[in-house]
């Protein structure tokens, strides 16, 4: 895989980490759970929560990459994209940043979004905490 590939791929990769994916291997089993975590060489991946395809529950699973056939993503996560521009809407220009590599949005550097939600404290985080609990309602999203 090239530079570029691979690093879109792993890109790709860590965006899904905390979702739920599905795992099928050689022999025909599969596995859901929550992706916790990979080891980037060999993409052995670690579920959290996960249940095979017997019904078994494990409240953690470590699966050999070379026995992986494909895994993809059942849980679809939130457009960041669209809750920056929804925050663009009421910070003035340049005080709201969005990392696309990293998945996250910053508020005046101070105010930190992700999928799971708004990191910081005082007024500027509470607005953008209501923006943010208005965006996911809108979509029927839940919020902490």
């Amino acid at each position: 895989m090239s530079g570029v590939a691979s690093s879109s791929f792993f890109k790709d990769l860590n965006a899904i980490i905390n979702k739920k994916i599905k795992v099928n291997l050689e022999g025909g089993r599969t596995y859901e759970g929550t992706l916790k975590s990979y080891e980037a060489g060999t993409l052995s991946l670690c579920l959290t929560d996960a249940e095979d395809d017997r019904g078994n529950t494990y409240s953690r699973v470590f699966i050999r990459g070379d026995k992986i056939v494909d895994f993809f993503q059942i849980e679809e996560g939130i457009n960041l994209r669209e809750l920056y521009m929804e925050i663009s809407k009421v910070f003035p220009h340049g005080d709201v940043e969005f990392l696309e590599e990293n998945n996250v949005i910053l508020v005046l550097k101070k105010v930190k979004v992700t999928e799971n939600g708004v990191e910081g404290e005082g007024p500027i985080a509470r607005r953008v905490k209501e923006i943010y609990d208005r965006f996911m309602a809108e979509r029927g999203a839940s919020t902490s």
